[in-house]
């Protein structure tokens, strides 16, 4: 960690495991899914400086709420360039996207990569209203879900996956994210 006018920032290197972007089904996405261990490795990598970045206990709680089961997932904070590089090759999308999300191994032993853009997090929660810590804190939970099998492809997978959200963010103090303003 270095420090920035004052500021603390935090660096890192992108992590390579795996091939990103193939998805992983078996995944029950259920806490408390049988085997595997309850041991969560965690890794944080802050890529960019940023206002209002969550810090490791917090995104550990968020990923903890939708997951109770063992595994491996790093999460990474990235700033504008790095997002849209990673949404261009990995979804062929020429934007930054809020989240991405690289399932390596389906539950009960759970490996995956988290993706933040932060200036992307900060303006939707900005022109939401929204905290930027619960917008954090959902965005974790919807990438997590993702590597635990959930997808919104469809609308009844959509409805699902939401109402999933939902849940889990109630149970953390968070207002439903998809409520009208």
């Amino acid at each position: 960690m270095t420090t920035d006018g004052g500021k603390k920032v935090r660096k890192a290197e992108p992590s390579v495991r795996g091939e990103p972007g193939r998805p992983v089904r078996g995944g029950t996405g259920q806490p408390g899914a049988a085997g595997g261990g309850r041991r969560l490795v965690l890794a944080v990598q802050y890529a960019c400086q940023a206002e209002g970045l969550p810090g490791r206990a917090d995104i550990r709680r968020w990923l903890r709420a939708a997951w109770d089961g063992g595994g491996e997932v790093t999460v990474r904070l990235v700033d504008q360039k790095e997002g849209r590089e990673l949404n261009a090759a990995w979804r062929g999308r020429d934007n930054a996207t809020n989240v991405l999300s690289f399932p390596y191994e389906a539950p009960p032993r759970l490996a995956g990569d988290l993706v933040l853009c932060a200036p992307v997090v900060e303006q939707e929660a900005h022109a939401q209203e929204k905290p930027l810590a619960s917008h954090y804190a959902h965005l974790m939970v919807h990438g997590m879900l993702h590597l635990l099998g959930w997808d919104h492809e469809s609308e009844e997978e959509a409805a699902l996956m939401e109402a999933k959200e939902r849940e889990i963010l109630a149970a953390l103090g968070i207002a439903d994210p998809y409520a009208a303003g």
